[in-house]
């Protein structure tokens, strides 16, 4: 079970965050008071601390720190306003959620994290072994993964959204002669700029506004350890240049300090970008990715493993229903082979939601076709479009035919992603969250690719209604 003390100011706040993680399984302990929620953490053991922003008062560095032997912190604020959201990062919380957002959006960020904090105590450690691995391409990648365990390198891990990067990295780190030490995660994407460096360097008192005390980056906390920096691909340039050194030198400095500090770490990296395109754009550094892809590792998509799916489905059910208190137990026959012929775009994460749906969604205790049905977001690969003709195909295509190759590969590239956003915003009614999270891409990206392409959110909101 995820554990999760809820302390609070107003009463009304304290129902509405409890509804709505109990709609999702989840049962926080309520608690008035920052007296009290220190009172409880110090008896207790709990994987994550909501706090309303009312209870830190005007130093919130000082109460957090206060606090004895905090989980992750999480500060809710009935404001919006990003000078105080940095300053609350800065003092030591894992993340504000702005209580003004609507039920569905304030939801899935709350279960997401609360999900993401009580994952170690409640599955363990993650070992190779655990990967599903009945199809031959996924029996290849995990003796290429096996082989690398043992080292200290570099390693450079890539693959769409959604196929376990972050999973992969952990397993191997737990069976490393670094599993003693620490596995941090950063994801480079979901950090704001300003802050990246501050988070991952660390910084000294009065280093700049709000930096109120020394602080420990995530390297130093990856001390003998594993430091995996998730989407790497959105690293700015000139942090790009500070990792190198970190590479290269095995030491890193705070911001606001000369004093090099030692940093015995073993990087993993991931992407889902293609990063020898963005070296030839210069948005990354040459030099960088050849010290990455000491080794490189590439999950394979699940359409291309679909003997697997019957085993990860039946291991997602098993656990997804003991923690929502269901009684499903199976699949009908029908409904295994619909998810065996998906195509999965979103990948494995897809599938965990798919089957998170059905199992809330199934009347009995047998899933069936239409449970999946029960959301608008998934459908049978089978049961979209038809399948476009040879003549279709050559009539689409056919304004490509007299460029190059790489030239017509970038156009078609463009036009798809832009179809797909439409696509997405569409179905998600304009809603950049709820289209971050269907497809797998940060809001910062996600907002970088619409202006791109000319797609403004309002156009969908009019749209769809």
């Amino acid at each position: 079970m995820i554990r999760v003390l809820l302390g609070i100011d107003q009463a009304l706040v304290g129902e509405r965050v409890s509804e709505l993680l109990a709609r999702r399984g989840i049962e926080p302990e309520l608690t008035r008071g920052i007296a009290s929620a220190a009172e409880k953490l110090s008896h207790g053991d709990y994987d994550l601390l909501l706090l309303e922003r009312v209870l830190l008062g005007e130093n919130p560095s000082a109460s957090l720190e206060a606090l004895p032997e905090h989980p992750a912190v999480v500060v809710l604020s009935t404001h919006d306003v990003p000078n105080e959201r940095a300053e609350l990062i800065s003092a030591g919380a894992l993340a504000v959620l702005w209580l003004g957002l609507d039920d569905d959006v304030l939801s899935s960020a709350l279960v997401s994290l609360a999900k993401r904090e009580g994952t170690p105590r409640r599955g363990g450690r993650s070992k190779l072994d655990d990967f599903a691995c009945s199809s031959p391409s996924m029996q290849r990648f995990l003796r290429l993964a096996r082989r690398v365990v043992k080292g200290d390198s570099a390693l450079l891990v890539l693959g769409e959204t959604g196929v376990g990067k972050e999973r992969l990295a952990r397993s191997i780190h737990s069976e490393s002669s670094r599993a003693a030490g620490p596995f941090v995660t950063v994801n480079c994407g979901a950090l704001p700029e300003g802050l990246l460096e501050s988070e991952l360097f660390g910084h000294e008192e009065g280093a700049f506004t709000g930096a109120v005390r020394a602080r420990r980056g995530y390297f130093e906390l990856a001390h003998r350890g594993t430091i995996f920096l998730d989407e790497i691909g959105e690293m700015p340039l000139h942090l790009q240049v500070k990792l190198l050194r970190v590479l290269e030198d095995r030491s890193i400095r705070r911001v606001g300090s000369e004093r090099p500090i030692e940093a015995d770490v073993r990087i993993m990296a991931a992407t889902n970008r293609d990063l020898k395109r963005e070296m030839e754009e210069h948005r990354f550094r040459a030099d960088l990715y050849y010290r990455l892809a000491v080794v490189t590792l590439t999950v394979p998509p699940l359409r291309e493993r679909r003997e697997d799916i019957p085993e990860l489905a039946r291991a997602f059910l098993d656990r997804i229903r003991g923690q929502l208190g269901r009684s499903v137990t199976s699949f009908h026959p029908d409904a295994l082979d619909a998810l065996i012929r998906h195509d999965w775009p979103g990948n494995v994460r897809e599938l965990i939601n798919v089957i998170e749906r059905a199992v809330l969604l199934a009347p009995e205790n047998e899933i069936q076709v239409s449970d999946f049905r029960g959301g608008e977001s998934w459908t049978s690969s089978q049961e979209e479009a038809p399948p476009a003709t040879p003549k279709a195909e050559r009539a689409r295509f056919e304004d490509y035919f007299d460029r190059p190759l790489a030239e017509a590969r970038e156009k078609l590239s463009s036009a798809f992603e832009k179809d797909y956003l439409e696509r997405v915003l569409t179905l998600c009614q304009g809603r950049v969250g709820d289209a971050s999270r269907r497809s797998g891409v940060n809001e910062r990206t996600l907002y970088a690719m619409m202006r791109r392409h000319g797609l403004r959110k309002e156009n969908f909101r009019r749209s769809s209604s």
